[in-house]
């Protein structure tokens, strides 16, 4: 047997695994030497565009979109290395948006925690409510028929900024990029399109993958309706840490990136795995059960039809108790009822994507959760409670002796895929 250390929370756990398992991470990368540094150089050389401080005037009310507390997105950076660039512009001329999607509002203390007490103090930093109209504007209407209604605020700055991490994302190919403004601030009805049942079901809406990716190009084409005329995106590694900086032109910066991270964070392996053991990157992204659903897809990629997916996710903030995903769960009684019901066109829920998501995983694969949660609210979500992570790696095994096992220790941030 040899040790293995998971991503769980803020601490991590050690697990016990065969010698024969297989362990998947993505490709070692340092962090960047000098962090601001780079991030200043890509900001004054950035991809088809010229250096921020000429295209921003003194004038110019600029808006900062950030992705909220579930992303490890470096805020406490990035944000006050663009304010520090832009000196030449009044602090009150500036407003940071959080870009919350449909998840619920973050606290004052959660604010500071992500952007440090000076930006919260000297700068208007306001919550996106993707359920208030009179917070959004109708930008116009997609190739999918989707109205598209993005934060008015954002929308009403001269100069717009959007910020990100790019890391594989399950539905859209990779996050950031687009995606910081749709769905980062889009209103709830554009959310709901962009997760409908067919869009989330469509062959090309997954890991990896951009061209004919319908996901991420209803995120672009929603996202170009008001388009941010500068993205400030970065890379990561499994400690969080600055690992590439892409700037400039929203697409074609963007593209660099994800190029950027498949090349590190996409693994083949030959062929399917009976038991596969994942996290979901541990804190911020484990923090609730909705976002483990992630980590659950990486994992789903290269188990057996028929095999075990064992989930390490904290779940510090549970469910979590907003939103609609726990009342669907509650909806019906196995997963393939889930999908049936999810896929029938005259059901339309917020929340819905990522309960198909889960269903999808679940009817290929016995689903295991350690996690703070209790079992009766682990078993409401359809999956198998787990006390000892070691215990239900024995259990498996004695039930499949000789069984192949992979492990994802940073979840998500490795991407696999069978050859």
């Amino acid at each position: 047997m040899k040790s293995v250390s998971l991503a769980y929370g803020k601490s991590g756990l050690n697990i016990m695994v065969p010698d024969r398992a297989v362990i998947i991470e993505p490709k070692s990368l340092d962090r960047l030497a000098d962090e601001k540094a780079a991030v200043q150089k890509a900001l004054r050389q950035p991809t088809g565009r010229p250096p921020l401080k000429d295209m921003v005037k003194p004038s110019d009310t600029v808006a900062i979109v950030i992705s909220d507390m579930t992303r490890p997105t470096p805020n406490h950076k990035l944000v006050p290395w663009l304010l520090e660039e832009l000196t030449h512009v009044p602090k009150e001329n500036f407003v940071v948006i959080n870009g919350l999607g449909s998840h619920r509002a973050n606290t004052q203390e959660e604010l500071i925690q992500m952007l440090g007490q000076e930006v919260v103090d000297t700068v208007q930093v306001i919550n996106h409510n993707a359920f208030e109209p009179e917070e959004l504007v109708l930008a116009g209407k997609n190739s999918y028929g989707s109205d598209v209604y993005l934060n008015k605020t954002y929308i009403n700055c001269t100069f717009k900024i959007v910020t990100g991490f790019i890391e594989p994302h399950f539905f859209a190919g990779f996050s950031g990029g687009p995606k910081g403004i749709s769905p980062g601030i889009a209103g709830i009805s554009t959310i709901q399109d962009f997760h409908n049942a067919q869009m989330i079901g469509h062959k090309n809406s997954t890991w990896g993958l951009i061209e004919g990716n319908i996901v991420q190009d209803a995120a672009t084409q929603n996202c170009l309706m008001a388009k941010p005329d500068f993205m400030l995106n970065v890379t990561l590694n499994g400690k969080k840490e600055i690992t590439g900086v892409f700037a400039g032109e929203l697409i074609a910066a963007h593209r660099a990136g994800c190029a950027f991270v498949k090349d590190h964070a996409m693994y083949p392996v030959d062929q399917p795995f009976d038991i596969v053991i994942t996290t979901n990157s541990g804190y911020p992204l484990d923090q609730n059960l909705y976002q483990t659903v992630k980590g659950m897809s990486a994992a789903a990629q290269i188990v057996k039809q028929g095999g075990a997916i064992l989930s390490c996710s904290e779940c510090s903030d549970g469910v979590p108790d907003h939103g609609n995903y726990a009342k669907i769960l509650k909806m019906r009684n196995t997963p393939h009822e889930l999908l049936d019901m999810i896929n029938n066109p005259e059901f339309r829920i917020f929340d819905q994507w990522q309960v198909q998501a889960q269903a999808m995983i679940q009817s290929k694969a016995d689903c295991y959760l350690y996690s703070s949660l209790d079992g009766q609210t682990v078993k409401d979500a359809m999956f198998i409670p787990v006390t000892s992570p070691c215990d239900a790696i024995t259990e498996l095994l004695e039930k499949k002796p000789g069984a192949s096992i992979a492990v994802l220790p940073l979840g998500p941030l490795t991407i696999p895929y069978v050859k």
